[in-house]
């Protein structure tokens, strides 16, 4: 398989991760700081409060993450886990106020596992 071929818009995805998690006793917040942690050791990167993605270069590499995300779920709390392809996300339009504002950057690394 070619380079393009393996590195195209259709393969390439986006995992997202939303979560709404509770922050009213300590463990709570303990809970809440550890799952967001957790995420972001993983690579993912906040793109709004309580959204976080992640760049993977196959559906197979984020069938990895999303395993690596379940595992460290927090007992209480709602998250949403999803994947969007590169075409995908390059349809999404981005707002800050009534300004269209720029969209994230695509990671540009190798992974080699």
């Amino acid at each position: 398989m070619s380079g393009l071929n393996r590195l195209n818009q259709y393969r390439v995805v986006w995992v997202f991760v939303f979560f709404d998690l509770p922050t009213d006793t300590k463990k709570d917040r303990r809970n809440y700081t550890r799952f967001r942690k957790n995420l972001q050791k993983d690579g993912f990167s906040m793109m709004q409060f309580s959204i976080y993605t992640r760049h993977s270069n196959s559906r197979e590499n984020a069938e990895v993450h999303i395993r690596r995300v379940k595992s460290f779920l927090p007992p209480k709390g709602e998250i949403i886990v999803f994947t969007l392809t590169d075409k995908q996300f390059g349809m999404m339009e981005f707002f800050r106020g009534e300004a269209e504002a720029d969209r994230p950057e695509t990671p540009q690394q190798l992974e080699l596992f």
